[in-house]
């Protein structure tokens, strides 16, 4: 009995079917939610919204994102990556407000974040505890602190006398007619980038996500990549935490905790575009947008805010769920 050669009919096409669906499944999502609210709202392809989606919705989260993404990519996460944001954004407006010059006072919002991200590190590669519960510790410490600092949770304002030109500038200002904000976002994305796919650290960090074991028995120190790892996740958001300080003029306690759950999203939507399911800057940056044009879209809508959020967690579940169905139909094939 002679046994049938595999041909690209019998096993190729379905194989390479299922897996652009795999690789391609969030372009597809991003694509085909574009198309339905261009046509279900027509302000939606203005030109004035389309810049409002880049710069008032992907733009932050875009940067917390990433940060998200070196977190999930060594294998933990960090809940706390709203904690940095607000730490910074408390210390850029403190030192701003007391008269200091702009560039001192974004260096001291920048070390801010830092020392979260700092104490974090400590908590998991100094004592063992796991990101999940540090960094869900780091939270509730850090809303106890902004609320002792801010006398019960009130906001600080900068005067609109006093808010020095530079102050302006990281928050509304444009080079080229490119707004900063976004210029700062597609810079730390690509930065990312380059780290992961061209650096040594990058991949040491990968591989601390996929096989812990295997890198700590190689003699690579571990622990020591992943402190600086979670240093890095409070230094990147705490450049989300100032980009909202300067287009907003204000510090709210806690503001920065209404990025946390769509960066979660957008960093677990990013793994599907790739075929093994890791985390990706690419694929991250994809999430942000993809969220990013939802809740604009909604938005337009006019539909409930609750309803919202139905809406949004919805699409996040269906766009994971349709990747893990046809990655198993790809290995199948």
């Amino acid at each position: 009995m002679s046994l049938q050669t595999p041909t690209p009919a019998t096993i190729g096409l379905p194989r390479l079917i299922a897996g652009g669906l795999v690789r391609y499944g969030l372009i597809l999502a991003l694509v085909a939610v574009f198309a339905a609210f261009s046509v279900a709202t027509p302000t939606f392809l203005t030109p004035a919204n389309l810049q409002s989606i880049l710069v008032n919705n992907f733009t932050l989260l875009a940067i917390v994102s990433i940060a998200m993404t070196f977190a999930v990519a060594s294998g933990g996460i960090d809940l706390s990556v709203g904690t940095a944001m607000d730490f910074a954004s408390f210390a850029f407006v403190s030192l701003v407000l007391a008269g200091q010059p702009v560039a001192v006072a974004a260096l001291a919002g920048l070390a801010a974040g830092a020392f979260v991200g700092a104490f974090n590190a400590l908590l998991i590669s100094g004592i063992g505890v796991s990101p999940f519960l540090a960094t869900l510790g780091t939270l509730f410490i850090g809303r106890s602190v902004q609320q002792l600092l801010t006398n019960g949770g009130n906001p600080v304002y900068l005067p609109p006398n006093g808010v020095p030109e530079t102050f302006r500038f990281l928050g509304h200002g444009t080079i080229a007619g490119f707004p900063v904000p976004l210029a700062a976002a597609i810079v730390v994305s690509a930065a990312a980038a380059v780290v992961f796919a061209r650096t040594r650290f990058g991949r040491i960090i990968l591989s601390i996500g996929i096989q812990p074991g295997v890198v700590r028995y190689s003699g690579i120190a571990a622990p020591a990549h992943v402190a600086v790892t979670f240093i890095l996740v409070g230094l990147i958001t705490a450049i989300a935490g100032l980009i909202l300080t300067a287009t907003v003029t204000t510090y709210i306690p806690s503001s920065g905790n209404a990025f946390l759950l769509n960066a979660i999203g957008a960093t677990f939507i990013g793994t599907t575009l790739s075929p093994l399911g890791r985390p990706n800057v690419g694929g991250t940056v994809l999430g942000a947008l993809l969220l990013s044009i939802v809740a604009n879209g909604l938005l337009l809508t006019d539909l409930n805010f609750y309803w919202q959020q139905v809406g949004t967690g919805t699409l996040i579940f269906a766009v994971l769920a349709l990747s893990f169905i046809n990655r198993k139909a790809a290995g199948a094939a």
